[in-house]
């Protein structure tokens, strides 16, 4: 018996959040992790947020519809990790912070990489090994898609 959280309950999920008023929810089931955050209110101006520089500005054309959304880069030998979900990706937690991660950056499992707001939702996107930060894909303020790699990370010996 296969249990996956399909994109309807992740919906009702995110209704449920901001039925009950709710800045944050996690669930782990059967080592599926989804952390689902809201954006606090902004007092500043409706403008978009600006455009912080990333280590890197090259972009990564890759299939959108990968089934697993952390994979092997198998050409470099690197983990991959890639965009759970369709959203925009911030590479800071707010326009006036230093980025997450920069390339060369030593990551350890569970720290956070990078933000993906989804419906206004922030969901933290973290690191699932430990590593060494070597490629990021996308830049600050740009859309991903599902399956779109992120960021490849040289695995610790």
């Amino acid at each position: 018996m296969e249990s996956k959280i399909d994109y309807k309950e992740i919906i009702k999920l995110i209704d449920l959040l901001e039925e009950r008023n709710l800045s944050q929810f996690e669930l782990e089931v059967e080592g599926l992790k989804i952390k689902i955050s809201r954006n606090q209110p902004q007092v500043s101006s409706p403008e978009a947020p600006p455009i912080l520089p990333t280590s890197s500005e090259s972009e990564e054309k890759s299939n959108p519809l990968s089934l697993e959304p952390i994979r092997e880069d198998n050409k470099n030998n690197f983990h991959c990790i890639s965009s759970p979900m369709v959203g925009t990706f911030y590479s800071a937690p707010d326009p006036s912070s230093a980025p997450f991660v920069e390339i060369g950056d030593k990551v350890e499992k569970n720290q956070t990489l990078c933000i993906i707001e989804a419906m206004k939702l922030m969901n933290e996107i973290e690191s699932d090994i430990d590593g060494i930060l070597e490629e990021i894909y996308v830049q600050n303020g740009k859309p991903v898609e599902y399956g779109k790699k992120l960021f490849a990370i040289r695995p610790l010996d």
